[in-house]
């Protein structure tokens, strides 16, 4: 079982930046992809951005290729996403998932086994 609690939301300007962090509980944290998602009212969760059990390889949606970045710290079973250059049409609810796969950087929402609770990311114009 791995629990997911994600922090560093909130509300920013639009051009600044967040870091949202995703703390994992577990001693298997290593071997799971993580991923980021991020649902906006009335519309359907969509994935960001995902990273692979080993770090090596990331996946990134293409609306925030060249803005975001996603790593992982297996010493301190934490997953980020750095948020920069922000636009009001990334203000959503993000989460960040966990499963345990051999797929490099799992994409689809219904493949993740865990989901922490989201936090709230608004970007004002």
């Amino acid at each position: 079982q791995v629990q997911l609690v994600e922090s560093g939301g909130g509300l920013v300007q639009a051009g600044g930046s967040l870091r949202l962090s995703c703390a994992a509980s577990g001693r298997t944290f290593s071997s799971y992809v993580m991923g980021w998602f991020r649902q906006a009212p009335g519309k359907e969760r969509e994935i960001v951005a995902a990273v692979s059990w080993s770090g090596s390889a990331t996946y990134y949606a293409d609306f925030v290729k060249g803005r975001f970045n996603i790593s992982r710290d297996d010493s301190k079973n934490t997953v980020y996403l750095q948020m920069n250059c922000l636009k009001a049409e990334d203000t959503a609810v993000y989460y960040c998932a966990g499963v345990r796969t051999v797929v490099a950087c799992t994409r689809s929402p219904a493949a993740y086994d865990y989901w922490g609770q989201g936090t709230q990311v608004t970007v004002s114009p």
